[in-house]
């Protein structure tokens, strides 16, 4: 029988806290909301945390450690997946005058300062964002040069720490492929392809092929798509050989006006897929797929 695992993206850094009651923003939101998606049949969450008061994406040490202590001490079991893409933000002054960086959403930071969360809790996982991409509007650059994200994938593989790379368009897959050819990520390679993210690689079936016929036999690959495209690449990931991912970062909805919880999106992924005779996995299986060392 076919398989695929899941993977819940709980909240994300995105401005969608003040579109839905149902992102979590405090770190004990963020941990319930991870549990609960465990509980549904996520095998991996991916977390970013947030400032508490406003809802803002935040990279504060304090509240990963949190928000990974509340989800341990459950007893739930799911693979810990924590973002290190935050700490690559530009924003230019502006299109006319481009320096200084407007300090409101600048905050560049360097590989090392990027992982102390990671280094601090041990998760299994971490992402690594590979490329440097105009990401939605105005003057925001997603900033990862070659040498830092060499940097990064040095020092994650040195804790011991599996990357998830994040790839949002086909040279981002280029560029993984340069890192794993270096010897900075070790066997079994985990990618995971964001579609649909302006301005990346869009989410219709021609790109996405050619990403999927480009990733290397022996690799593992996951995949989704924003908004509404989420749920149909639940069976399109996993019919083409690869991985889901689900969440609030992504989409918040499960159809028409009704607003969705994490939970919500596992137990419809799940559906999914069982609905097409896969098997989901569980978290045991991925962490033995993935030869994971054990967190912390």
């Amino acid at each position: 029988m076919p398989e695929a695992f899941i993977t819940c993206a709980v909240t994300g850094a995105g401005d969608t806290a003040g579109k839905s009651d149902k992102v979590p923003v405090t770190p004990e939101q963020i941990a319930k909301d991870c549990i609960e998606a465990a509980e549904a049949g996520a095998a991996i969450v991916h977390i970013h945390v947030r400032d508490p008061i406003t809802g803002a994406a935040a990279r504060d040490v304090d509240s990963y450690s949190e928000v990974v202590e509340r989800v341990r001490s459950s007893k739930v079991d799911v693979v810990i997946n924590l973002t290190a893409g935050m700490g690559g933000d530009l924003v230019i002054g502006s299109t006319h005058q481009p320096l200084p960086l407007d300090p409101e959403g600048t905050d560049l930071v360097g590989a090392s300062e990027r992982l102390e969360h990671v280094k601090q809790l041990e998760p299994e996982i971490c992402t690594l964002d590979c490329g440097t991409m105009n990401f939605g509007e105005g003057n925001y650059v997603a900033t990862n040069t070659t040498d830092t994200l060499r940097e990064m994938a040095r020092l994650v593989q040195a804790m011991g720490v599996k990357p998830e790379i994040e790839v949002f368009d086909t040279g981002h897959l280029w560029q993984a492929k340069s890192l794993v050819e270096a010897g900075l990520i070790d066997d079994p390679v985990m990618v995971q392809m964001c579609m649909g993210i302006p301005w990346g690689a869009p989410s219709d079936l021609n790109t996405f092929m050619a990403m999927v016929n480009n990733v290397p036999e022996h690799w593992i690959f996951s995949a989704f798509s924003i908004g509404r495209q989420q749920l149909p690449y639940v069976a399109l990931a996993a019919i083409a050989g690869g991985n889901v991912r689900v969440g609030l970062e992504d989409n918040l909805y499960l159809g028409q006006g009704r607003l969705a919880s994490n939970a919500d999106l596992v137990n419809r992924a799940r559906q999914i897929l069982e609905g097409i005779n896969f098997r989901v996995v569980e978290p045991g299986e991925v962490r033995e797929k993935l030869r994971l060392r054990p967190a912390g």
